[in-house]
C-alpha cells in the first residue's frame, strides 16, 4: 500500500464526509427535536441516492482516464485535475463563509419543507445537501488517483484512504447527532482546509506538467532544480510527498511557479479573519445552504 496516497485519500474523505455528515446530523437532530422522527427514512432516501450518483459518477470518470491516446491522454489528466484544485478551492471558501450558519439555514429549510413543499421534499434537501459533497469528493479522489498512479497501487491506496476516511466521518456525523461529545468543528475544518490547500496545490502543479507534457505549455518547460540524490519522488519518504502534495524532485519552473503562486495567493486568503456577518433584514429569508 501506498501510505502518502492513502493519507492523501482519508484527508480528502474525511474533509468531505464530515461537512455531508455534519448536514445530515443537523437535519435529523432538528427532526428528532420536533418530534418528527417518521420523516427520517426520507432523509436517508435522499442521501442515499446522492451518495449513489457521486460513486457512479466517479467511477465513470476514473474509467475513462487511460482511454485516450497522447497527447490527449495528459490533456485530460491535466484538465481533471485543474478541476478538481478549481473545486476545492471553491468549496473550502464556500463552508468557511456558511460554518458559522449553517445550522440555522439548514433548520429553516426544514421548516419550510415541512410547512410549504410536503415531507418528500424532506428527501430533495438530503439530495442536495450530499450531491454537492459527493460529486466534489468524487472530481477531487479522481485526481489524487490520477497523480498517484497505478503502478504501485498508488489509485487503490487512495481510494482505500478515501473509505477510511469517510467510515470516520460518519462516526463524527453520529457524535454531532447524539451530543455525546462536543467535536471542535471550527478547528477540524480549519486545519483540515490547510491541509487541502497543499493537496489542491499539488494537483494545480500536477496539472501544468501534464500540459507541458502535452505540448500546450512551452515555457519555462526547464527544470528548476535536481534534488534526486537527496530526497527522490519515487521512493520513501519523497514518495510520501509526492502521493499527497505533487512533490517531485525534478520540478520545471512552470509547475515550480503554479505551486509556489496557488499557496502564497489561497493560503493567506483563506487564514484571513472574516468581518462580521451582518443579520438579515427582518422578514427576509435565510439564503438556503450553498447559495
Amino acid at each position: 500500500m501506498d501510505l502518502g496516497a492513502f493519507t492523501g485519500g482519508l484527508l480528502t474523505g474525511l474533509r468531505e464526509g464530515v461537512e455531508a455528515a455534519l448536514i445530515i446530523a443537523i437535519i435529523l437532530a432538528y427532526l428528532a427535536k420536533t418530534g418528527n422522527r417518521r420523516y427520517f427514512g426520507r432523509i436517508w432516501l435522499g442521501a442515499g441516492v446522492a451518495v449513489a450518483m457521486s460513486v457512479i459518477a466517479g467511477t465513470a470518470l476514473l474509467m475513462t482516464v487511460g482511454g485516450f491516446e497522447e497527447p490527449y491522454e495528459q490533456i485530460f489528466e491535466g484538465a481533471t485535475m485543474l478541476l478538481a484544485a478549481g473545486v476545492v478551492t471553491w468549496m473550502l471558501f464556500w463552508m468557511r463563509r456558511q460554518a458559522a450558519t449553517v445550522g440555522g439555514e439548514l433548520r429553516s429549510s426544514v421548516d419550510r419543507a415541512l410547512t410549504e413543499g410536503g415531507a418528500w421534499a424532506l428527501s430533495l434537501l438530503a439530495f442536495t445537501a450530499v450531491i454537492r459533497e459527493g460529486l466534489e469528493t468524487a472530481l477531487f479522489l479522481v485526481g489524487q488517483a490520477q497523480a498517484a498512479g497505478t503502478d504501485d497501487g498508488g489509485a487503490l491506496s487512495v481510494l482505500l484512504g478515501a473509505v477510511t476516511g469517510l467510515i470516520l466521518a460518519v462516526g463524527i456525523g453520529w457524535l454531532v447527532y447524539t451530543g455525546t461529545r462536543r467535536v471542535n468543528l471550527s478547528a477540524f475544518f480549519k486545519w483540515t482546509g490547510v491541509a487541502l490547500i497543499f493537496i489542491a496545490a499539488g494537483l494545480l502543479s500536477y496539472a501544468v506538467h501534464e500540459f507541458i507534457e502535452a505540448g500546450l505549455i512551452t515555457i519555462g518547460t526547464e527544470t528548476a532544480f535536481d534534488i534526486s540524490a537527496i530526497l527522490p519522488h519515487h521512493e520513501g519518504i519523497g514518495l510520501f510527498l509526492r502521493a499527497i502534495f505533487g512533490y517531485t524532485s525534478t520540478p520545471e519552473w512552470a509547475t515550480l511557479i503554479a505551486w509556489i503562486a496557488y499557496i502564497a495567493i489561497v493560503l493567506p486568503l483563506y487564514l484571513r479573519p472574516l468581518p462580521p456577518r451582518r443579520p438579515a433584514p427582518a422578514g427576509e429569508a435565510a439564503p438556503a445552504p450553498g447559495t
